[in-house]
């Protein structure tokens, strides 16, 4: 179980470690969209985009159904919840990090104005 949900993990990470792959996410963001219309902006060759969006789909990111020729895709954004949550652990992590340096700071600060004026 835990190895399924690390690879679910890696396939989000995968997925989006590509910049052409984040672009289509954000626009599909916007609606559906057809694979070539994605391409469209890459001038990649439906191939290519295909290509991509099943990465995407691997990673549970995208959502395609076919309607004869027609390749229609929409985002399925509960997919990253994990990636998410993966990184707000990080994130408090370097909140509480920051917080600690930041009293430390204040504290020396403090003191130096105490033997200033002294």
């Amino acid at each position: 179980m835990v190895e399924q949900r690390a690879n679910g993990l890696d396939e989000v990470f995968h997925a989006l470690a590509d910049p052409t792959r984040r672009s289509m996410l954000r626009r599909l963001a916007l609606g559906e969209f057809t694979v070539g219309e994605l391409a469209a902006p890459f001038r990649m060759s439906f191939a290519g985009a295909s290509k991509h969006v099943k990465m995407l789909e691997r990673a549970g990111l995208v959502h395609r159904t076919v309607q004869g020729r027609t390749h229609l895709c929409r985002l399925n954004p509960e997919s990253m919840v994990e990636a998410f949550e993966w990184m707000r652990f990080y994130e408090q992590f370097w909140v509480d990090r920051l917080d600690a340096l930041e009293r430390e700071l204040l504290k020396a600060q403090r003191d130096h104005k105490r033997r200033r004026s002294s």
